[in-house]
């Protein structure tokens, strides 16, 4: 495959922003849950308000992932007290790096999680974290191939329905 590359989110981008999100999000967890919870999450978690609140947070960081021009992925970061659970300022939470199926397994994944390293070691953070569905296996293979490890579990709520995130760390290495 090309070239991909990696492109800092702003708000002129948030039309696709919320394309590219609701797209991978409902290719990813569609056939797991009822439509229902579905719509109402893709309609509350990528709304304009929600997503501009987010862009414009500065401890917060989205980027794209294209080729050839398209937006094909994208990551959001948080930082401090943007965080979902820790808060810890020593750390980074990768809170979704998501990839359109037709380019999974191209690399695509592993360049956004590069560039999520990148910015966490810029940032002297002493590691990185995230929560990834314990029903998603290709994620939590994913993150236990790049060096993570399970430390706790949360519950994420999609509509009415209550389900179990695996946490996971990276420690850096100073």
């Amino acid at each position: 495959m090309e070239q991909i590359t990696i492109k800092q989110v702003s708000l002129s981008d948030i039309d696709q922003l919320q394309k590219i999100g609701k797209e991978t999000f409902f290719e990813t967890f569609s056939e797991s849950n009822t439509e229902e919870n579905m719509a109402n999450y893709l309609t509350e978690g990528f709304s304009f308000e929600k997503l501009t609140d987010e862009l414009n947070n500065s401890t917060s960081m989205f980027y794209f992932a294209l080729f050839q021009n398209e937006v094909i992925g994208y990551l959001k970061i948080n930082f401090g007290q943007s965080q979902t659970e820790l808060k810890d300022e020593k750390a980074l939470e990768i809170e979704r790096i998501y990839v359109l199926k037709e380019y999974h397994g191209k690399n695509v994944g592993q360049v956004l999680y590069q560039k999520a390293m990148e910015i966490a070691k810029e940032k002297k953070a002493d590691y990185v974290w995230l929560g990834v569905w314990e029903e998603n296996p290709r994620a939590i293979s994913f993150y236990k191939k790049n060096g993570f490890v399970e430390f706790d579990k949360h519950i994420f709520k999609l509509g009415d329905d209550e389900q179990t995130d695996i946490m996971m760390k990276l420690k850096i290495g100073k």
